[in-house]
């Protein structure tokens, strides 16, 4: 760093110390990128934890269950959002990252269903339509206020991956 200091004070520019360091590539960030080593020794891109946060936390914005937006609003907002993100990091070598934000942000999606649907009888009556034996839609409408855990289990058998991508929820991977 000294060095980098010495040369670049030659030149008159000044080096933004909170942003730069001499250190090994592995556990910095390069545009939202990371690297990491794999098992056989070669070295991978990878989403950053740090964007990965701000994808988490904005799809938590959009899919929020108290902003008054139907299902179809929330599919639109995320058209327009996780195109652009997944095109930004399509050089990103860890498909096992991409497929859990999938589930993840598909299980927020049917924990907004739930919440949409309100009641322990317009659930039933839904889950009926979609498909689901009386025996299950009564589990799913008893539980109708755990929206986190009823978003998974049972629901996923009705609410499939097939059924938000008629939706026309894009997908990362």
């Amino acid at each position: 760093m000294a060095g980098l200091r010495k040369t670049y004070g030659r030149l008159r520019l000044k080096i933004n110390e909170s942003k730069s360091a001499v250190a090994s590539a592995f556990g910095r960030k390069f545009l939202g990128y990371a690297l990491w080593r794999a098992p056989r020794g070669e070295v991978r891109r990878a989403v950053a934890k740090k964007a990965l946060t701000a994808y988490k936390s904005r799809l938590r914005t959009i899919t929020k269950r108290n902003r008054g937006r139907s299902m179809n609003q929330v599919v639109e907002e995320l058209r327009d959002y996780v195109p652009g993100w997944k095109a930004y990091y399509r050089l990103a070598q860890t498909p096992r990252v991409l497929r859990e934000l999938d589930e993840w942000l598909r299980h927020r999606l049917r924990t907004l269903h739930l919440k949409h649907w309100r009641h322990g009888s317009t659930v039933f009556r839904a889950t009926r339509s979609l498909g689901a034996s009386p025996e299950r839609a009564a589990r799913i409408a008893g539980n109708v206020h755990s929206w986190w855990r009823n978003g998974c289990g049972d629901l996923n058998g009705l609410l499939t991956i097939g059924y938000f991508d008629r939706l026309g929820v894009p997908r990362l991977s």
